[in-house]
């Protein structure tokens, strides 16, 4: 129907130069029946949108996982609520420990001798307290908070001011 002028065969550097080909009609008669119109041609129209969405059936492995998600969804509800309430504390449980560990590498002077007098009075309260565990309890902790009263008085009556309430609530249960 067309004849298309050809080119002879050119060098490869040529081929990266764009190149125009002309076409000539072979019969002189084009009848307008032949001829389409731009609404025929398929660039310019586009096919009907008959799309649907199927989503693909779940596999015996993503049931399972599914199955399992909800049923531990309460645990991790509660694992999630445990951590927050258990960080705070944690956090600050490490940092006492390292101001005590910075207290310990620069004690005060004579820290050590008055700490061995009060873990030496705990021990002793453990030798004392033979036979009942209300005595296991009580006497170590009684000598050594009478240890550290001695050494360090004054803490010693702040503490007793700020719980004498206490104090008193559990002399009078005791007897």
């Amino acid at each position: 129907m067309f004849k298309v002028i050809r080119l002879g065969a050119t060098p490869v550097g040529l081929s990266l130069f764009s190149i125009q080909v002309y076409a000539a009609s072979s019969e002189k008669e084009t009848s307008k029946k032949e001829l389409l119109k731009v609404e025929e041609l398929s660039l310019y129209s586009s096919p009907a949108c008959e799309t649907k969405y199927v989503e693909n059936p779940q596999t015996q492995l993503e049931e399972g996982v599914s199955h399992l998600r909800h049923v531990m969804e309460p645990y991790t509800v509660w694992c999630q609520d445990l951590y927050a309430q258990a960080m705070p504390k944690l956090e600050k449980a490490v940092e006492r420990g390292r101001e005590t560990y910075e207290f310990l590498q620069n004690p005060p002077a004579g820290f050590y001798p008055r700490l061995g007098v009060i873990g030496f009075a705990g021990i002793i309260g453990l030798f004392l307290a033979r036979g009942s565990k209300i005595k296991k309890l009580v006497y170590p902790a009684g000598l050594m908070s009478v240890g550290a009263s001695m050494y360090y008085p004054q803490q010693a009556v702040a503490i007793a001011k700020a719980h004498k309430k206490q104090l008193t609530v559990a002399q009078v249960g005791f007897l």
